[in-house]
């Protein structure tokens, strides 16, 4: 009698394992024939690389302006909550130089009064571009963005010294981006603000 519990339990132990056998292969799939060769998948070399948007007085259309647009909303909103928290470093390569000093003395002078900023970026309402300009290498784009914010600044005593921490602020900025043609890297800086 034994012997007969044995052989059910090496059929139940072999019915597992072809259990296992086949929900790996779903899983992990099987080879069908139609696979890409892995090697010519890849370039064997780096692409040159190119600016992310194409700029000059002939081919910044509607579809360049687009695609820029949509690059400005991102590093708008990107510098707006981080120059809000204090955060310089994590936008500095998206800053000109002068932009990045005003903006360490605007916090600077935040910060010796003991003032915190609050802000709660609501979103973008709209993003156009005002201007676009090519002098020599430089290329410079003004972009123009009507977004809602809610914003306060506070004292060391949490009261709130301007702004509202409850109202929803349409903000009306103009911003102007600019590249180097000749640079690799992809990244506009901000090289002007007005409110």
């Amino acid at each position: 009698m034994s012997y007969s519990f044995e052989y059910i339990d090496i059929i139940l132990l072999a019915m597992i394992a072809g259990f296992i056998f086949l929900r790996l292969r779903g899983i992990l799939g099987k080879k069908t024939g139609f696979e890409d060769d892995i090697n010519s998948s890849f370039p064997h070399e780096a692409p040159p690389s190119k600016p992310a948007v194409d700029l000059n007085a002939n081919t910044f259309d509607e579809n360049a302006k687009k695609e820029f647009v949509k690059g400005a909303m991102i590093a708008y909103e990107t510098i707006i909550t981080n120059f809000a928290k204090g955060k310089l470093k994590d936008i500095k390569s998206l800053l000109d130089k002068n932009v990045y000093q005003q903006f360490e003395q605007a916090i600077k002078d935040r910060d010796a009064k003991k003032f915190s900023s609050e802000t709660t970026f609501i979103g973008i309402n709209s993003a156009e571009v005002k201007e676009h300009q090519q002098n020599k290498n430089m290329l410079e784009v003004t972009v123009e963005f009507v977004s809602e914010i809610i914003s306060c600044v506070k004292d060391k005593d949490n009261k709130v010294v301007s702004g509202d921490p409850e109202k929803i602020k349409k903000v009306l900025d103009t911003w102007k981006f600019s590249k180097d043609s000749r640079s690799s890297n992809p990244n506009w800086l901000l090289i002007d603000t007005q409110a």
